[in-house]
């Protein structure tokens, strides 16, 4: 049995004008780490309320440890572990009192689930007595997850819980749910990150509400059709230009320092042919060369080959 089950779920406000989740559909296994991955605006925190049972779907059924949302969300409010992306415990409150507020919400103690939290909040432990409000952003990071697990829940939603931190915060907050994995909680982790999609086991991407694909990172990396090039020279913004202006280049789009590049045909000379447009166009200090594409480079290509089936999201 699926941990989380989404089946053609659509969501829409302002009376139906905008449609932020458009006929979503896709299972997390449990004891799975999932991640839903997309920018902001593509509707990853209405699907994170429609699980967490405090937003209801226009159409569709969705599923959280075999509780339907709906009639149900009693049952899922037990079992759901919850950390929304903007941070949202009490400011006033000490570490230690967050804690046991949240314990004494689901019945238990800091003390019964120590084992559970003990390798985060042993970190944050020398801090029991400040204010929430006067922790850094890691720090706060640590806490609103150690709320989120302070019942054992069998699910863990965790809604863009890496953004606003340092990359250092990052590092260790994956490896913290590398080790709750282990004990065999079902993570759904949603982010606007690329790099993460590759420390998740499977990812759904999404743009404006919809699905656009649902697989492990290394297949959908696989799956990328034709040659990566990457393209850079003394003016990089001319050549940006140039080469979308050449009718033979399929896309071309800026990252980092250097320009990513396909061609319409593969055959047509490939680094080579894209050397000599930059050569006719002028450009010095040329640099071509073939790449693996990445997360980031099978999102676009997948956005751009789909269109006319990207609305936008909330």
């Amino acid at each position: 049995m699926a941990a989380v089950s989404l089946e053609n779920i659509t969501k829409t406000y302002d009376n139906g004008k905008v449609l932020a989740v458009d006929n979503v559909s896709f299972e997390v296994k449990e004891g799975e780490l999932f991640g839903l991955i997309g920018p902001d605006g593509a509707g990853k925190t209405s699907i994170f309320r429609i699980l967490t049972t405090v937003l209801l779907a226009d159409k569709g059924q969705a599923t959280v440890a075999g509780f339907e949302v709906v009639k149900d969300y009693r049952s899922i409010r037990s079992r759901v572990g919850y950390m929304p992306g903007k941070f949202s415990l009490y400011q006033d409150l000490t570490i230690k009192e967050n804690l046991e507020f949240f314990a004494t919400v689901f019945g238990t103690t800091i003390e019964e689930n120590y084992e559970l939290i003990k390798d985060i909040y042993d970190q944050i432990k020398p801090f029991n007595d400040r204010r929430a409000g006067k922790l850094s952003g890691g720090m706060k990071q640590k806490l609103a997850l150690c709320c989120a697990l302070i019942h054992k829940p069998e699910v863990l939603l965790l809604d863009e819980p890496t953004t606003g931190v340092d990359v250092v915060s990052r590092k260790e907050f994956w490896e913290m749910l590398k080790r709750l994995k282990k004990q065999g909680i079902t993570i759904l982790v949603s982010t606007p990150y690329m790099d993460e999609a590759n420390l998740c086991e499977r990812i759904a991407l999404i743009q404006k509400g919809k699905i656009m694909s649902v697989d492990t990172p290394g297949n959908i990396i696989n799956s990328f059709p034709t040659t990566l090039y990457a393209a850079k020279s003394a003016d990089i913004y001319q050549l940006l230009n140039d080469l979308r202006a050449n009718p033979e280049i399929e896309s071309c789009y800026a990252f980092g320092e250097f320009l990513h590049v396909t061609l319409k045909d593969n055959q047509n000379g490939g680094a080579d042919f894209l050397k000599n447009i930059a050569v006719s166009k002028g450009h010095s200090e040329i640099l071509i060369k073939t790449i693996t594409p990445g997360i980031e480079d099978s999102f676009i290509r997948l956005m751009n080959e789909r269109p006319e089936e990207v609305r936008p999201g909330n």
